[in-house]
């Protein structure tokens, strides 16, 4: 009774450190749903940061009791991959917890402060059952797996490479360049280990990138030697060779800690006297390093795309009919499994006609253990310029069949696009239609020999070059003119040069939105709208609003319709950097719609000349 009633006051002593704070962020809490009575098990909070503060505990119920708690665990890795450097960081708070008698106790949240915010993790809930026999003797630790595994250890034993140890494997140990590898290492232990942290490998040659696994790692039994080990695969990574030849991946040290029992001390003493009724033992584990053969590949076609693995590609384009000056997607998608982020960007060759724009690239692959897979998305954006049928030759993608040992060559279908005539008037007649307006064809037929010995001076072709001569020179002071007094008036020549100028910023609006630059991308697209109109009616921009745009529009005789759809493309662009939802479909709606209005009004005001 007297032992019952230390346990009691020990956990009230704790409570009283603790404190409730409501905060929306939660922290990561692991606990067994099922415990029997007489067990210890262990309560686990995880934060994936380092900048932690003021970490306290939810109230533990009574009918559970705080033994022992709570240990600190750090876990960080640390990768550099083709010269980019990567790292995570998590801290966990473990506690050991008595379940004395059987119910089902709710344990209420934990907070910290984290980055100098509070932050609460969610409640948890545990079901006690059965009836704890013996309250005197030492409580069995309770195991994720019903299977028997290692109990903990009696402090002063001795932790050997038998009792704990990690095996490093790869699925491949001879492939060719670019072909994955699934590095695996696995932890063996019959040691009760608390916490296990080590740099990753910084592999030289290979292009690597971690398999995400569970937080909280969930232990198995497995038989090794016939002895029942404790199990967990730790870490798992897919690795890309980027050279041939014999390439190492180093060995690595892990550092673990392992608890033992300090069955001298009893935990009432204990919490009071500064000791504790377990020791945590540090102990370093060398995971093993590996050799791996890469070949190179065979001779590479001059098409060859990067890619090994299995891939297919697929095509599809926004619409086939057109009005000239619309915007058009083309649309390719490669897919399968392989080195998916390492391909070359698909070369699509566009009519010549055709206004072409940085693609759009969309990652949709995600990493298993098998490799990258899902695919990679690319939008090209064009616009053409002149009316006529145009195609859109097939798009051809070279890789390397890893399941065939061969390289393939894949296709798309081909695209036929019908381009009507615009609202304006800047679209080109065909070739055809030119042919006979153009410069005349060079009259063929029987040529005269002339010997180079003729007199050339005075003679009849003498003065026809010299004519010819005087007619060029007279043509090319009467246009310089021109132009000169045409840049005279300044006016004009901000007019002419509105819709170039707007299409640059557009042009560059469009890399921004490829590149994700949400603000500069509406500041590049409203600099396009606001130019343009400053450009085209000679009016700062300044001193521009929307009533004075409407006005001098409608004085040149632009008709309410597009006027209204030039205020809609202004407010469509400022509304959509706040607008909710998606930011990439916003930005391309957006963009589009500039792009389509400035269209319209230039097509007008050509009109009108």
């Amino acid at each position: 009774m007297g032992r019952y009633f230390r346990y009691i006051l020990l956990s009230v002593v704790c409570l009283l450190g603790s404190m409730t704070v409501a905060w929306a962020q939660r922290i990561a809490v692991s606990v067994p749903s099922h415990v029997s009575a007489g067990e210890n098990f262990r309560l686990a909070y995880t934060i994936n940061t380092q900048d932690v503060e003021d970490f306290r505990a939810g109230n533990i119920p009574a009918g559970l009791e705080v033994i022992a708690g709570p240990y600190t665990s750090e876990q960080s890795s640390y990768q550099i991959s083709n010269g980019h450097a990567s790292s995570s960081y998590s801290i966990t708070f473990t506690y050991t917890l008595y379940a004395g008698k059987a119910g089902t106790y709710n344990i209420p949240p934990a907070h910290a402060r984290v980055n100098g915010k509070m932050m609460r993790s969610g409640g948890a809930r545990v079901t006690v059952t059965g009836t704890a026999h013996n309250t005197n003797s030492q409580p069995r630790m309770h195991e994720d797996s019903p299977a028997p595994g290692p109990r903990m250890r009696q402090a002063g034993s001795s932790i050997t490479g038998k009792d704990l140890f990690i095996k490093v494997s790869a699925n491949k140990r001879r492939v060719h360049e670019q072909e994955p590898i699934l590095l695996t290492y696995k932890v063996y232990t019959l040691v009760d280990l608390t916490q296990l942290e080590g740099k990753m490998p910084d592999l030289t040659g290979f292009h690597s990138q971690e398999v995400k696994l569970p937080q909280q790692k969930s232990f198995h039994v497995e038989n090794v030697n016939g002895r029942p080990y404790r199990c967990v695969t730790w870490s798992q990574y897919v690795m890309y060779p980027q050279m041939t030849g014999s390439l190492k991946i180093p060995p690595i040290t892990f550092k673990g800690i392992v608890v033992e029992e300090n069955r001298s001390v009893d935990p009432f003493e204990a919490f009071f006297n500064g000791g504790s009724g377990y020791v945590e033992v540090h102990k370093n584990i060398q995971a093993p390093g590996l050799t791996i053969q890469v070949d190179p590949l065979p001779k590479k076609p001059a098409d060859f795309s990067g890619g090994v693995g299995k891939f297919n590609i697929s095509a599809q384009i926004s619409k086939t009919e057109v009005k000239a000056g619309d915007p058009i997607t083309l649309r390719v998608v490669i897919g399968g499994v392989g080195n998916l982020k390492l391909l070359k960007q698909p070369t699509v060759n566009f009519p010549k006609d055709f206004d072409k724009y940085d693609p759009k690239v969309t990652d949709k692959t995600r990493l298993t253990a098998n490799g990258v897979e899902g695919n990679m998305v690319y939008d090209f954006l064009v616009v053409p310029r002149n009316q006529g049928d145009f195609t859109i030759p097939a798009v051809s993608f070279t890789y390397y069949d890893t399941q065939a040992n061969a390289y393939k060559t894949l296709h798309t279908q081909a695209f036929t696009v019908h381009v009507a005539k615009g609202d304006g008037k800047n679209q080109s007649a065909s070739y055809e239609e030119q042919k006979e307006n153009d410069i005349r064809r060079i009259k063929t037929g029987d040529t005269e020999l002339i010997s180079a010995d003729d007199f050339f001076y005075g003679s009849t072709g003498y003065w026809c070059w010299l004519a010819a001569l005087v007619a060029a020179f007279v043509a090319l002071l009467i246009i310089f003119r021109r132009r000169a007094i045409e840049n005279a008036d300044v006016v004009k020549v901000r007019g002419k040069k509105a819709n170039k100028i707007a299409r640059r910023c557009l042009k560059r609006a469009s890399r921004l939105m490829f590149q994700g630059q949400r603000d500069r991308f509406y500041d590049e697209v409203l600099r396009a709208l606001w130019g343009y109109v400053s450009n085209k009616l000679n009016i700062p921009v300044e001193k521009l609003s929307r009533e004075n745009i409407s006005e001098n529009l409608a004085s040149h005789d632009v008709d309410s319709e597009t006027i209204a759809k030039f205020i809609s493309a202004l407010d469509e662009c400022e509304m959509a950097r706040y607008a909710p939802g998606d930011p990439a479909g916003n930005m391309e709606r957006t963009f589009n719609y500039a792009m389509t209005t400035i269209t319209e009004i230039e097509n007008v005001m050509k009109k009108r000349k």
